[in-house]
Order: C-alpha cells, then sequence, then structure tokens
C-alpha cells in the first residue's frame, strides 16, 4: 500500500517539482494537489490522505491555518501533516507545531528528506530538519514556557525521561529504540505511556512539553 499525500503550495511550478519527487519515490502516491490552503482543507477531508504536505504562505487560508484546521487540538480525527516553506524563521516553526504539523522542512531539502518526513508522518513520527530541531531546542530551554506546563497525571519513570529526551532531539522510533538498545516495540510502549500521562497527541506535542519543563536544557544538541 501506497503512502497517499496531497500537496498544497500556491505555485505551480513549485506543486509540479514537489509531486515530481513523491511520485518517483517507492511507495508514495500524491493523489490531489492545491493551490491554496481553503482547497487545501477540502481536498484532505474529502480524500483523508495518509499525509498532507502544505507550504506555508499560501493565499486566503495559510498553511498554519489548513494545519490547526485538519490536525489541531480540536480535531477528533488529525491528519498527519508537513509544513515545507522557504523561509527558515522560528515563529513559523513554532506556529506549524502548535497548530498539529508532524514535521517541518526546507524547501531544499531534498528529495531524500522529504520522503523520509512523508514516511515519518505516515508512521506516525516526526521529522524536522535538523538544524531547525537544534535551535528550536535551544530557543525553548532558555525562555522557559510562556504558561506553566501541564503536570503529568503520574510521574514519569525513568525511562520514560531518557525516551522524552530523544523524542525531543528529534529521534524517530528507530533511532531511539538504538540509542536506548530497547526494542521498537518497547519505545512505541513508552511513547504511549508518555501521551497518556501528559496529555499529548502525539510526538511533537510530546517535544514541546519537554522544552516548556526544560527537560532538555544543558543537554548536548
Amino acid at each position: 500500500m501506497s503512502i497517499r499525500v496531497v500537496v498544497a503550495d500556491d505555485q505551480e511550478i513549485v506543486r509540479t517539482g514537489l509531486t515530481m519527487i513523491l511520485d518517483a519515490q517507492p511507495g508514495i502516491e500524491v493523489v490531489g494537489t492545491a493551490a491554496d490552503g481553503q482547497r487545501a482543507v477540502e481536498l484532505a477531508r474529502r480524500l483523508r490522505p495518509d499525509v498532507c504536505l502544505f507550504d506555508i504562505r499560501m493565499p486566503g487560508v495559510d498553511g498554519i491555518e489548513a494545519t490547526r484546521l485538519l490536525a489541531g487540538p480540536e480535531v477528533d480525527n488529525p491528519l498527519a501533516v508537513v509544513v515545507i516553506t522557504t523561509f527558515d524563521l522560528d515563529e513559523y516553526v513554532y506556529a506549524a507545531l502548535r497548530a498539529g504539523a508532524l514535521g517541518f522542512l526546507l524547501k531544499d531539502a531534498g528529495p531524500t528528506l522529504l520522503a523520509q518526513a512523508v514516511h515519518a508522518a505516515a508512521d506516525g513520527d516526526a521529522l524536522i530538519a535538523p538544524s531547525i530541531t537544534a535551535r528550536l531546542l535551544k530557543t525553548f530551554a532558555a525562555a522557559g514556557p510562556a504558561a506553566p506546563p501541564a503536570q503529568p497525571v503520574e510521574p514519569l519513570t525513568d525511562r520514560e525521561e531518557q525516551v522524552l529526551v530523544t523524542v525531543a532531539r528529534g529521534r524517530t522510533n528507530s533511532e531511539i529504540a538504538d540509542e536506548l538498545h530497547i526494542s521498537l516495540s518497547t519505545v512505541k510502549t513508552h511513547i504511549a505511556s508518555l501521551m497518556a500521562k501528559i496529555g499529548a497527541r502525539n510526538r511533537v506535542e510530546i517535544a514541546m512539553w519537554a522544552y516548556e519543563t526544560n527537560r532538555v536544557r544543558n543537554r548536548k544538541y
């Protein structure tokens, strides 16, 4: 089964390029494209793709609002959204992740990273451009949360704390398993437990909570 993708970008040449790149990847199929956020939301709601790949800057409804409408906190059955942009701005990254995006890439990321991000999002993993991940981590650790972060309903175990930090660093499940010398199923169990304890819906929200509670302060980036 191929991963079904909807691509949205207001520039036709970019839409065409992204579609060609993704269709050339084994196991990925672009099932629809849109030139603006409103059309993207309508298309995604109708087609229910495995992954949505949205540009941030689009006329009318932009990529961040489109992400919120499809994957935000109020959405019952959120879709997996990866945001892609030319603009490497922290406020865009933060807004996209807060809106529910599972990934954030720059348009010059290249076919390999683009395909990895789509596969990761389809699996419920998050893939954020490494340069962005490191800088965001530093920014959040230094600034602290804007409001008191939610407290876990039960204390985290030592292993859950370890998994939490690796998630915050942008590691995939496979990388976490290798790094902590545990099985993939054990990683998934710990992540499910973390989500339940801190009220997170996905691993990006786990990472954001880790930043806000300073779990990643003074660690290597």
